[in-house]
């Protein structure tokens, strides 16, 4: 037996050829493994670090709603606005509308205070004509109204002509017609007295000029 055929030859050929494919397979391995290298990190390419990064990604995907942001914050500032200038505007109307009638106004308040005094006395009615007539701005006119209600039915509220349907301290003809100051314009006194105020208004401008029309016709 030669040297190349024996046994020994024959096993020392083997363990090479597996050792020559063990390393072929590892150098697969490792070419598969490490062939590539792994991506640079930002910072050392950019020079930026991980939080700048973040940031720079958060700002990149915020930008597009920041004119929304801005949008919104400017409508409600003007809804905000309109709101306030809209209410000072109401508030100066109902200033000026209060101030153009407040006379009116102090009538109507002065005649439900004295519409709860009951059953006054012909003294009494004249003091409540005389703050019904002040409150229309009519003092200088208030020796004028005096007499002429005297005169019609001496300041009682339950007068009544019984020649006529005249009624009441004005003596209105008739005197159903009281009823457009109120309900109760056959007992109230003040009711009686703010609807012969408003009908001196209407016809004569003031107290004045109705008992100047008295005075000469005897009548109003």
């Amino acid at each position: 037996m030669s040297m190349q055929d024996s046994p020994f030859r024959r096993a020392l050929g083997s363990i090479t050829v597996v050792l020559v494919v063990m390393l072929g397979l590892g150098a697969a391995v490792l070419y598969v493994d490490f062939g590539e290298a792994d991506p640079p990190a930002i910072a050392e390419t950019e020079g930026l670090s991980a939080n700048e990064a973040l940031r720079m990604v958060q700002q990149s995907d915020m930008r597009p709603l920041e004119p929304l942001v801005a949008d919104a914050i400017a409508n409600a500032k003007r809804r905000a606005f309109l709101k306030e200038k809209a209410a000072k505007e109401k508030a100066r109307r109902k200033a000026a509308w209060y101030k153009k009638h407040k006379k009116e106004i102090d009538a109507k308040l002065a005649a439900e205070k004295l519409a709860k005094m009951p059953n006054p006395s012909s003294a009494e009615n004249k003091e409540a004509g005389r703050k019904l007539n002040a409150a229309r701005g009519w003092d200088a006119c208030w020796p004028a109204l005096l007499t002429l209600w005297e005169h019609e039915s001496n300041w009682n509220e339950r007068a009544d002509n019984p020649w006529s349907d005249a009624y009441g301290i004005p003596q209105a003809l008739p005197g159903s017609k009281m009823s457009s100051a109120g309900p109760n314009w056959e007992t109230n006194a003040t009711t009686q007295m703010l609807w012969g105020l408003s009908y001196i208004k209407a016809r004569y401008k003031d107290p004045c000029g109705a008992w100047s029309f008295w005075q000469r016709n005897n009548w109003y």
